[in-house]
């Protein structure tokens, strides 16, 4: 998966467990694509603060990702549901295809 994409998610699902600050730094830095130095010069801290504060965030949603699994059964769930759409367009069971789009979106 790719780096930014994972990211992504972990942040989405783990996010709101990391302390208002890191999930500033680490949106502004990874989501927004600010760079280091942007955000210490913003912050008033140092670009190695910065840094190291990515570092320990994407660490600690690893962590919870290694411990509760849900990015991995997100991912699992929604492959699952793209194969029974794939299924039912081809057997055209419209319904089949229209109930697996809404849940798809829901995800």
């Amino acid at each position: 998966m790719e780096k930014f994409v994972e990211r992504t998610l972990l942040y989405d699902f783990y996010g709101e467990l990391l302390t208002e600050r890191q999930r500033q730094i680490y949106t502004s830095v990874v989501l927004e694509d600010y760079s280091l130095s942007e955000v210490a010069e913003d912050l008033g801290i140092s670009r190695q603060s910065v840094h190291d504060m990515i570092r320990r965030c994407d660490r600690t949603l690893q962590e919870y990702e290694d411990k509760l699994h849900l990015v991995e059964r997100f991912l699992n769930i929604r492959r699952q549901v793209q194969k029974i759409r794939s299924l039912a367009e081809e057997s055209h069971a419209a319904d089949i295809a229209a109930i697996s789009s809404e849940i798809l979106e829901e995800l």
